[in-house]
């Protein structure tokens, strides 16, 4: 059986190790597509968007709202890949142990 220290010693290393997956995250790239590649949009695993890019024969001024929707078609494709690739990195954390909490501050990652 564990003692209150040892909990406690535990729970500080797995913090330690939690912050280190957030930083790692920043740097891992997924990308989203839309309109057969026509749009793409590459985001970070911690749900920036880094980039988008259109390409230019899907930019016409009389179809506005089929762009627009390309663009959040890849965006929220490109999100729902950072979501799985976070949740991934954070089980090797944790270990599967957290399951489906919602933990607060910067380690409440959406997916796992």
């Amino acid at each position: 059986m564990l003692n209150m220290n040892d909990l406690l010693k535990q729970a500080q290393k797995m913090q330690g190790e939690m912050q280190k997956v957030q930083e790692t995250l920043a740097g891992i790239l997924v990308e989203g597509s839309a309109g057969g590649g026509m749009v793409k949009v590459v985001a970070n695993c911690k749900l920036e968007i880094q980039s988008i890019s259109i390409e230019p024969e899907v930019i016409t001024p009389d179809d506005k709202e089929m762009l627009e929707d390309l663009i959040v078609a890849a965006v929220n494709q490109a999100l729902t890949h950072a979501q799985a690739r976070a949740g991934e990195e954070m089980k090797k954390v944790t270990g599967g142990m957290l399951g489906g909490l919602n933990l607060p501050g910067n380690f409440n990652i959406p997916g796992m």
